[in-house]
């Protein structure tokens, strides 16, 4: 076979014996979409953040501004909620019928990833079986919230970026570089990833004369462009010079409110309250003298106060945000697939728990008072527990080369990175699992089995 031929055979979008992971992922999803639908309707499928993303979506795709309550929204991103927009024009059951259909497309691009990394069809169709009945995916691309659609268009930028480092093709880097900016749109916590991922090519590149400079500045040039049109945006419409204000709110709300909450030893919520993050009414009232403000001024404070909390209890702030690392990486999601089935005691309710009494206080708690949904968590930490440890058999036993794993590696550890503190939740780890599933796929495999 010629190399042409070979090149043109791994680049192929579609397998015969990829249909059965992708039907198992579609069915298994239909599956708790429609039990979803029947007990509890199509409310469950919605999250408190669902309407926040709606709202500014109808508006731009209904009269071409992107306003939430009369004001330019700078909070959200327009990627996910123009999908949104669009999605439930038919209605809410239809968007989420829609994300379920992306979510089992992620299956093939999953696929398409271990083929570039390790060039062995056996892997990556493990890696797609794997990935097919993988939690996380599963229970979020009912919910109507932007992960999915996030994972599918990084997806997309890794595998390109993948088959550049293979091929060296800069058309390639290109595309990929599209397909990262459309993600950032969609969830702004990609928004530092273009850099980190032109840091890593220069290194990779860095004795490759025509590459060295010339790759790491298409990736970016591939990207920033987009996003600093949209930060031009929110300058000119609010003086907010951000991509995203949503870090700041986080920041004040989520991680100072956490520190403030373990300095007094208060519970968190009730600190959060304090902080007015319940709705803006609750936050003009704590802050008479901001009610003429506007958002970027406001956003300008939330920011000075929270960095000046945050540096005057570092230690507290490093221990917090490690274990909120901790909780995206090893949460198991179960909360959400039960309430998607009407069988979680929402008398037990966790975030707040979470926070105040620590993971494994909460568990132990809600096992002595509901035995059958801590018996689901527990399965469903096994689970997880299970490919982490074949996803470690992996990575020591592969042979891939040392770029592409540092590609997985790097951009796992990145979201990992950016998602600690007290927001953090189990579906932030979505863009790392299907890194997981590949290296897990790898790990099934012994040694001797392993192509480079």
């Amino acid at each position: 076979m010629s190399s042409s031929a070979r090149v043109s055979r791994r680049n192929l979008w579609w397998s015969q014996r990829l249909a059965w992971p992708v039907g198992a992922a579609a069915a298994v999803r239909l599956a708790l979409l429609a039990s979803a639908l029947f007990r509890s309707g199509t409310s469950i499928i919605a999250s408190g953040d669902t309407a926040s993303y709606l709202e500014p979506g109808r508006n731009l795709l209904l009269h071409g501004r992107f306003l939430t309550a009369g004001a330019p929204e700078i909070g959200r991103t327009p990627g996910y909620p123009l999908f949104l927009a669009v999605s439930s024009l038919p209605g809410t059951a239809f968007a989420a019928l829609t994300q379920v259909i992306l979510s089992a497309f992620t299956v093939v691009l999953v696929w398409r990833l271990a083929r570039a990394v390790f060039n062995d069809e056996r892997i990556a169709l493990m890696a797609a079986w794997i990935f097919a009945f993988e939690p996380v995916s599963v229970v979020y691309s009912v919910r109507l919230l932007p992960e999915t659609l996030f994972l599918a268009l990084l997806l997309l930028s890794l595998e390109r970026l993948a088959v550049f480092l293979r091929d060296r093709h800069l058309r390639v880097l290109a595309a990929s570089g599209l397909w990262l900016a459309a993600a950032t749109f969609v969830r702004p916590v990609s928004y530092y990833l273009p850099m980190a991922l032109a840091t890593g090519l220069f290194l990779v590149l860095a004795r490759v004369q025509g590459l060295r400079w010339k790759a790491p500045a298409l990736l970016l040039v591939s990207v920033l462009p987009w996003l600093a049109a949209w930060q031009m945006r929110n300058w000119a419409e609010t003086g907010f010079p951000g991509f995203s204000s949503i870090a700041t709110r986080n920041l004040y709300f989520y991680q100072a409110a956490e520190v403030t909450a373990r300095v007094e030893d208060r519970p968190f919520v009730e600190v959060q309250n304090d902080y007015g993050y319940t709705d803006e009414q609750a936050y003009v009232l704590l802050h008479p003298e901001q009610a003429g403000w506007s958002q970027a001024r406001r956003i300008a404070y939330m920011y000075t106060e929270a960095t000046h909390i945050l540096l005057a209890h570092p230690g507290i702030f490093a221990r917090m945000y490690l274990e909120g690392s901790a909780m995206v990486a090893f949460t198991p999601c179960a909360a959400d697939l039960l309430r998607l089935l009407a069988a979680y005691p929402e008398d037990s309710e966790m975030p707040g728990r979470v926070v105040d009494a620590g993971p494994v206080r909460a568990a132990l708690r809600l096992a002595g008072a509901h035995p059958w949904p801590a018996t689901v968590m527990a399965a469903l930490e096994a689970v997880l527990l299970c490919l982490y440890l074949l996803a470690a058999r992996g990575l020591i036993y592969c042979r891939a080369r040392r770029d592409l794993l540092g590609l997985l590696l790097g951009v796992s550890l990145y979201f990992l990175a950016v998602s600690g503190g007290a927001q953090a939740v189990g579906r932030y780890r979505l863009p790392i699992m299907p890194v997981v599933c590949i290296f897990a796929a790898a790990g099934i495999y012994n040694r001797q089995s392993l192509r480079g």
